[in-house]
Order: C-alpha cells, then sequence, then structure tokens
C-alpha cells in the first residue's frame, strides 16, 4: 500500500476516486453541450457554509437555534399537556379517596411519574422536527464535511461525524450506522465515542433541570450538554487514536447532496419514525417502570409508608443511599443517586423517578421542589452525569453486539463512569466557586 501510495502521490482512495471524477467530466464535455451559467445558489450557499472560518461557528449557531426552537415553541404544548395530566390524576386521586394506597399509586405513581414525562413529547419531537429539516435540506452532510478537518487533524475518520450526528435522535441505531466505516480501527472508534452525543431520551433531564435551575437561559444551557456530549465523543475518539487504536483514518470521501427546500410532509414523516420510538416507550416500558418505582417508593422494610411519608425509608431511598456517599462531592443526594441507578434502564426514567419520589412527599410542583433541595452547580453536575455516564442498557447491548466483544463493552461502561465524574465534579467545584453552589442560588 506504500508503494502504491508514493506512486499515485496521494492515497489509492482517493486517488482513484479523482480519476473516476475526471474521466466522468471528460465524457461529459464529449457528449453534453453546456450554456455558461455563473454560481449556482447551491455554490453561494456552499461559499459560505463550507468555508474553512465560517463553517464550524455556523454549524454552532444551527444547533443552539434547533434546541432554542424545541424549548421556546414547546412551552405552551408543555403547559397544556401537563395541566390537563394534573387535572385529571387530581380527580382519580379523589375519586379513588376511601382508598389510600390506591389513589397513591394513580395520583403519585402513575401520574406523578409516568404521566410527568408526556409533558416532554413536546420538545422531542420538535428537535427531531428541526433535525429532520437539517437532514432534508442536505446541511448535515456539509456539517460532516466541514467537521472532517478538525477530526482528521485529531486522527479521527470524518465519516464518525455521521453516526455522531445520528445518536441526536438515539445512540443505538447511531451506533449500529458504524456499520458503514470501512476501516476496522476506525468503525471501532465510531462505536465506543458514539454513546457521549446526548441522544432525544436525555432530552426530558435536561428541560426538567433547566427550567428549574436556569429559568430565562435554558435553550442555551441544553445547547452545553449537546456541544458538552460532542466534544467529549471527539475527545474519546482522539484517545482511542492515540492509545488502543494508533494508526492513520481511512479516506474520507462523499459525494455532497444538491441543497434541497424540506417538505413539511417529509419532515414531519421523519420527526414522526423518530418520535414514536419515544412514544411507543413511554406506552410500555415506562408505564410500568412507574408502577415498579411507586412500589419502591411507597414501600420500605416496614411495609406501606403512608400518606406523605420519608421517601428516604423506602426501597428507592435506601437504594439511592447505598450510591450517596460516592457522589456526596458533587452535591447529589440520595433522590439524585437513585435516579441515577434507574436511569441505566432508560435515561429518561431519571425525571420518572423524581417525578414519583416528589408527588410521594407530597410536592407536585416537582420544579420547585428540586430548586428547594439543590443548587444550580448541583443541578449542572447532574445534568453532565447524566450526559456522560453509562448508556441505557439497550445501548450497551448494542455495543457488546458492535464490537463482539465483553472487553471494550466494559471499558465503555468504566470509561464513561470515570469521565463523566470527573466533569461533573469540575463543573460543581466551578460553579460553586462563582455563588451557584447554595440552594436557590440561580
Amino acid at each position: 500500500m506504500k508503494r502504491v501510495k508514493a506512486v499515485l502521490g496521494d492515497d489509492p482512495e482517493i486517488a482513484f476516486a479523482e480519476k473516476r471524477y475526471n474521466m466522468i467530466g471528460e465524457i461529459l464535455e464529449e457528449c453534453l453541450t453546456k450554456t455558461e451559467t455563473g454560481m449556482t445558489f447551491s455554490d453561494k450557499l456552499d461559499k459560505v457554509l463550507l468555508n474553512k472560518y465560517l463553517g464550524i461557528p455556523i454549524f454552532l449557531i444551527l444547533v443552539w437555534a434547533l434546541f432554542q426552537f424545541s424549548i421556546e415553541a414547546s412551552g405552551v404544548f408543555m403547559a397544556i399537556i401537563e395541566t390537563a395530566l394534573v387535572t385529571v390524576g387530581e380527580f382519580f386521586g379523589t375519586l379513588l379517596a376511601g382508598n389510600e394506597m390506591a389513589a397513591s399509586l394513580v395520583q403519585d405513581g402513575i401520574f406523578g411519574g409516568f404521566a410527568f414525562i408526556l409533558p416532554f413529547l413536546a420538545p422531542i419531537f420538535l428537535m427531531f422536527l428541526g433535525i429532520a429539516w437539517l437532514e432534508d435540506s442536505g446541511y448535515f452532510a456539509r456539517a460532516a464535511f466541514v467537521m472532517d478537518k478538525l477530526l482528521r487533524k485529531l486522527g479521527v475518520h470524518g465519516k464518525t461525524f455521521i453516526p455522531m450526528m445520528l445518536g441526536f435522535g438515539c445512540n443505538i441505531p447511531a451506533i449500529m450506522a458504524c456499520r458503514s466505516i470501512e476501516g476496522e480501527k476506525d468503525r471501532m472508534i465510531s462505536i465506543l465515542s458514539n454513546p457521549y452525543i446526548s441522544c432525544g431520551a436525555r432530552l426530558p433531564v435536561y428541560v426538567l433541570f433547566a427550567a428549574a435551575f436556569f429559568p430565562g437561559f435554558e435553550g442555551s444551557v441544553i445547547f452545553s450538554m449537546y456541544i458538552l456530549g460532542l466534544a467529549v465523543a471527539i475527545f474519546t475518539a482522539w484517545l482511542l487514536r492515540k492509545t488502543f487504536f494508533k494508526g492513520e483514518p481511512e479516506p474520507f470521501i462523499m459525494e455532497l447532496p444538491i441543497y434541497r427546500v424540506p417538505t413539511l410532509r417529509a419532515s414531519v414523516l421523519h420527526m414522526w419514525e423518530r418520535g414514536v420510538v419515544f412514544l411507543k416507550k413511554a406506552g410500555t416500558w415506562l408505564f410500568l417502570g412507574a408502577i415498579i418505582l411507586w412500589f419502591m417508593s411507597a414501600f420500605g422494610p416496614a411495609g406501606y409508608l403512608g400518606i406523605d411519608p420519608d421517601v428516604s425509608v423506602s426501597y428507592t431511598g435506601i437504594l439511592g443511599g447505598l450510591i450517596q456517599p460516592i457522589f456526596a462531592p458533587l452535591g447529589f443526594d440520595w433522590r439524585l443517586g437513585a435516579a441515577l441507578i434507574f436511569a441505566f434502564l432508560a435515561k429518561e426514567i431519571a425525571v420518572e423517578s423524581l417525578g414519583i419520589i416528589f408527588a410521594i412527599e407530597g410536592d407536585i410542583a416537582i420544579g420547585g421542589a428540586l430548586a428547594g433541595v439543590f443548587s444550580p452547580a448541583t443541578a449542572a453536575a447532574f445534568m453532565i452525569f447524566i450526559l456522560l455516564y453509562i448508556p441505557c442498557v439497550a445501548a450497551v447491548g448494542t455495543i457488546k453486539s458492535e464490537t463482539n466483544s465483553w472487553k471494550w463493552t466494559l471499558f465503555s461502561v468504566v470509561y464513561s463512569i470515570i469521565i463523566a465524574y470527573v466533569i461533573a465534579a469540575i463543573a460543581f467545584a466551578l460553579l460553586s466557586a462563582i455563588g451557584l453552589g447554595v440552594i436557590g442560588g440561580a
């Protein structure tokens, strides 16, 4: 291969691609009569969007605008859904007032936890709509092209960025999409770095904590979580290239699609295809999870705890208390500890578990309850930890099947916990140092 590269003066794959396109150009010149035309609209856009100085800043601005749109536009829908669910929950709670346990299950468990997840469908669906629009317009392919130069300087295959973009929806299909990367080393790097891309299941956690602790800056806070995940993914890919998978990345060749004006129908269909996965999960696993979480939070070794109990002595409280000392330096109590354990099954269960815990304790307004117990520094540390630590159990299973290695799967789990703890601890310390470590300090 080195001799071929020396003869051709370039990487063989790139040299052959150039030869193919040169030959295509020559054939077209012989059989096609072209009129003189100036720069097309697509060419003019590419002059700006693919500019080596403007390309990455434009990408970041568009991503920020995407999350700002998702939060701002979803506010009304979230309020309507939440008000309706609270009203229905109170109705059933009153209806079952004669049976204390059944009333608690319905009002605190189902409507305090499971139904609390449903308002977050609004920002999730709107985020998927924005992603679909960027994909259908042809911009995402150009984002990968823009990032290729930066990634190659870090020794990372440019095609790694495409599964990363897919990870904004869900890490599982994104990890599976790494199959399209030809080189074994490049494919492994892409698989092991992808879980740090923030998926849609993490969005409810960001929305909840950003609204409770950083009002007015929700979009920017959520944007920072996604950019941090992308930065950690790129750093991890670089680290893997420098240690376990040394060598040069394979060349990245892609044909850029033409720009298109996305149609509302196509974008809505793509939004629905992604969003319906979350909807199905809410109607099955999250509903079942709400019942299990209510039981664990309403019962303890002494049996049913009654109305407005001390949930810290429940099974949930005991479970969260086991890991509380580990996370005490981050300001986490047993509630957040329990939420982290449950979130291993699915990240949105962190919100569901907190909703049930506070509902059983008598707090229906979870945002205010959170702000009354934790500081903004703790909130930021928790969001970062949710972002970076072990992906959901299904994603771990996908890593195992795609790498065909328990060794690399275990590496991914351990590494993610370490890097999540370190970065969360740094964020907690920095925010505490500027006065955000005090409860109600935002």
